[in-house]
Parts: structure tokens; C-alpha cells; sequence
């Protein structure tokens, strides 16, 4: 296959990190099983250790691959890592990258047969918030602004202030439209698919507002403990982590109006314009928890107040959705690792119709199950087989990978990368996006709710587990598993 895409200089920040060994060339390695990378390609990690030779570093970068893709097909990865070096370079040194930038574009230009012009930069920007200024201030100065789209990771700042600093920062030396900030959430097929369930169905559409919808839970629970990120989850916490970013796009996703075309200006404008409709959470509303044994973690205090779980309650102000709770979650340690968006429905109220056995119906639920392999299901009630009128619970599922002929699903990573190399900003955050999502969130971080110890592999603190009425759809709403007592230091 032959791609349409022009050559390309890739530059990887951070790439001896666990982000690219796990991610990113994995990414390009399917990208280019399928042939969906440039045709002509140069590839340059960096930062500032060196990982030995440019030999040494396609040997991790081919251990990567080992480790994370499983069966490496040699006629594809040979290729690859032949494309692939290592240069050195930091916020007070980067003579020596933008030398090897230059020199790789003279070799795409010899070998595309193209203009200098022709050839496009890709700075994927993986490094501490901390390193971000420096990192630009240095590309500025090396003139490796040109021609270049510049990938900025999580966290955009830690509250608005800084957010508004970040954004300076970034805009100092490259255009907004140079910037793609990535959510790699936004990337999943699943999340995608929210758009196409809602505005290509006429089942749902007419549905999916406050007269027939009761609640939506946005439930994201990790089994995983921070596995030796203590320093980073100390500077940062669940909220910063995956509330403000992984969830809230999530909710943008569910709640935004007809956007009318799938392109970066309406899918934006219609997210601005239902984040724009949200209230600023109540802290009130807000559980935080730590799982017990966080603080035993390496590079934790041994007096972390840090959050390593987070329930919310959100409300949007407009005409779709007054009165509908939005229901957010996750948390380290907890007893399973899901992404679920669960839609739950009002009872149609007709008494006459009982379940079998008797007692309350269940609500009927539209759940989303946003793993790589998605899955949608459709709880319903229907008649049960026989002389009386009794109700019974009844399953719609729908396989979005195993129903569909011919499916080509890409992984988020991947997807997104793609999406830079052409210049598509759908899927990408904008600064706006990023302003308003710290107003909302803000007052969370004025006026910190006391964080609870919960039990690892629990579903965390029972005040949690009451957030919603009826309970979450995961884990339910007994505590019987839970703790639920102040930190103790």
C-alpha cells in the first residue's frame, strides 16, 4: 500500500520512557504493517540521556516491539528501525537536534524528490510539565518551529492559572493550529462510536435528553495500583490525572448537541458549547479517596494527603439536560479495571406491568463498554413465555469488532498519530477546551474534599458508593467491600 501522506521528520521526546516503549512505536509499527505511514520517514528520539549508540537504541526500540506487540513480522520492523535514531537534547541544548533534523530532511528531499517545503515536522512533546518551557523556548531558538505540528501530552497545566501559563508558553512560539493536544481517549473507537449511536440512530437521538433519560454514570475504575508512578501521582493526584482530562472529554462526547459534520471546528464548537452549560462542581458533591497502602508506595509521603480516587456529581445547564446527573469515577486499586458509560432511563411509571416475582422494575440501561474491543448493550423488559403478564429482564448486545465484516480498528495511539501526520485536529483538545474545563473543576481544588482511605480492590469509600440514586452500575451501592475513614499520618 501506498501512503498519500508527505514525508515526514518524527522527533520523539521522551523516548527511552514507558509512553513510547509501550505506545508510541508500537503505534507506528502497526501504522506500518498497514501502510498507513509516510512513504518516506525519518524517525528521531530524544532527550537528555542517551541511550548509546543509534545500533543500542533501535535494540530497545526493537524490545518495545517484542514486549508490547507480541509477533513482530522482521520484513516490517527491519524497515522501521531503519528509519530510527537517537540525538541527544535538552532546554539548554539542542544544537545537535535541530542538526539532525536538517540533515534528515536533505535526505526525505533526495529521496521524495521534493522541495524542502514539502517536508513536514512532528514534535511529539512528552515530557514533565515542568520541562514543557524550557522544551519550547529551545525549539524556538533552533528554529525547528516551521513547517511543524507540535503534539502536547497531559497535564495541561494544574489548575487555571497555570493552564493559562501552559497555553502561553506553547503560543510564544507556535500558532494553535500548530498545537494537538492529545487525549488519547478521544482515540478509542468506542468513544468515537458515541457520535455515531447517537446522531445515526433514530432509536436513540429522540431519546437522549431529560425527558426520557435519568442519569449517565462515566465510570472508569483502574485495578491497577500507581505501579511505581508515586512521584508523578503526588505532584498531580486522580483528579488532575484523569478527571479533568480522560473523563470530562468523555462527558463532552455523551452530552454535546448535534455537531452537524464530523470535522475539528463543529466537533469543538459543539464541546465549548455544552462545557460552557456545565456548573462548577460542588465540592460537596465531590468524594476523594487513597487506597490503602498508596503511602507505603515509593516516592510517596508518608503523610500523603493525595487523591488516588475520584467520584463526582456534574450538571449541565441547558435545555437537554437540566436536571439529568452526571456521575464521574475512577480511582487506582479498585476492584476491577472497566470503562463504562452507563445511560440510564426513566420508568415509563405503568404499574399494571411487574416483574416476575413482583416488587420495583429495574430502569431500563444503555451501556457503552469502551474497551478496544467495544461492546454496546441494551437492558430491556419484555413479557415472559406463559399465562400471566410478568416481566422479565432482556439483554441487546451488539459486538462492535466480531459484527462488523472487514473491521480495521485502530488503537488510540495509532489513531491519533495518524490523525497529526494529516493535519486533522478532530480529535485533538483546544485551548479553550482545556480554559474552561479548569473554571469548572476549580472550585474542586479551593476547597479539597477530605480524602478517605478505601481498601485496595474495593470499589472505594462507601460515601462514594451512595453518590448516585440507585447506585453504580459497577460495584453496586453496599459498602460491604469498602472502608471508609480519614487518612492517618
Amino acid at each position: 500500500m501506498t501512503s498519500d501522506l508527505p514525508p515526514h521528520v518524527l522527533v520523539l521526546f521522551g523516548a527511552t520512557g514507558d509512553l513510547a516503549s509501550r505506545k508510541l512505536f508500537p503505534g507506528l509499527y502497526h501504522l506500518a504493517v498497514d501502510g498507513r505511514l509516510p512513504d518516506h520517514l525519518e524517525v528521531i528520539g530524544s532527550g537528555r540521556h542517551s541511550p548509546g549508540t543509534d545500533d543500542e537504541f533501535r535494540a530497545h526500540v526493537r524490545g518495545a516491539l517484542d514486549e508490547f506487540v507480541g509477533d513482530v513480522d522482521d520484513a516490517v520492523a527491519g524497515p522501521l528501525l531503519e528509519r530510527i535514531r537517537f540525538v541527544p537534547s535538552s532546554a539548554d541544548d539542542g544544537a545537535g537536534l535541530a542538526e539532525a533534523v536538517r540533515e534528515a530532511e536533505d535526505r526525505l528531499i533526495d529521496a521524495a524528490h521534493c522541495l524542502l517545503s514539502d517536508v513536514r515536522r512532528l514534535l511529539y512533546l512528552s515530557v514533565p510539565p515542568g520541562a514543557v518551557k524550557g522544551m519550547i523556548g529551545m525549539l524556538d531558538r533552533e528554529d525547528l518551529v516551521a513547517r511543524t505540528r507540535l503534539v502536547a501530552e497531559k497535564p495541561f497545566g494544574t489548575d487555571l492559572a497555570t493552564a493559562r501559563e501552559l497555553h502561553s508558553v506553547l503560543t510564544s512560539a507556535f500558532s494553535e493550529e500548530q498545537v494537538f493536544r492529545i487525549d488519547h481517549f478521544l482515540g478509542k473507537e468506542a468513544v468515537q462510536n458515541i457520535l455515531a449511536l447517537r446522531f445515526a440512530n433514530g432509536l436513540f437521538e429522540p431519546a437522549w435528553n431529560r425527558h426520557t433519560i435519568e442519569s449517565v454514570q462515566i465510570d472508569v475504575p483502574e485495578s491497577l495500583t500507581v505501579e511505581g508512578r508515586g512521584s508523578f501521582y503526588e505532584g498531580t493526584g486522580c483528579l488532575r490525572d484523569m478527571v479533568t482530562t480522560h473523563l470530562a472529554q468523555l462527558l463532552g462526547f455523551v452530552a454535546l448537541e448535534d455537531p452537524h459534520a464530523f470535522r475539528a471546528s463543529a466537533i469543538r464548537a459543539a464541546k465549548a458549547a455544552t462545557f460552557s452549560a456545565v456548573r462548577p462542581i460542588d465540592p460537596e458533591r465531590v468524594v476523594f479517596g487513597q487506597y490503602d497502602g498508596y503511602r507505603d508506595e515509593p516516592d510517596v509521603a508518608a503523610d500523603s494527603e493525595v487523591e488516588t480516587f475520584v467520584a463526582a456529581e456534574v450538571w449541565i445547564d441547558n435545555d437537554r439536560w437540566r436536571d439529568v446527573p452526571f456521575y464521574l469515577r475512577t480511582g487506582k486499586a479498585l476492584a476491577a479495571g472497566r470503562r463504562t458509560i452507563t445511560v440510564r432511563f426513566r420508568d415509563p411509571r405503568h404499574r399494571w406491568l411487574k416483574p416476575e416475582g413482583g416488587g420495583v422494575p429495574e430502569p431500563n440501561e444503555l451501556v457503552i463498554d469502551l474497551a478496544d474491543r467495544p461492546k454496546i448493550a441494551i437492558e430491556v423488559r419484555a413479557k415472559r413465555p406463559g399465562p400471566d403478564m410478568a416481566l422479565v429482564e432482556g439483554v441487546f448486545r451488539l459486538d462492535l469488532v466480531c459484527d462488523v465484516p472487514g473491521a480495521d480498528p485502530l488503537e488510540a495511539y495509532e489513531r491519533l498519530l495518524l490523525d497529526v501526520m494529516r493535519g486533522d485536529r478532530t480529535l485533538f483538545i483546544s485551548s479553550d477546551e482545556v480554559e474552561r474545563l479548569w473554571e469548572i473543576f476549580q472550585p474542586v481544588l479551593d476547597r479539597r474534599p477530605r480524602t478517605q482511605v478505601y481498601a485496595a480492590g474495593s470499589w472505594g469509600p462507601a460515601s462514594a458508593l451512595d453518590l448516585p440514586l440507585g447506585g453504580w452500575r459497577l460495584g453496586g451501592a453496599s459498602a460491604e467491600s469498602s472502608s471508609s475513614t480519614p487518612p492517618t499520618g
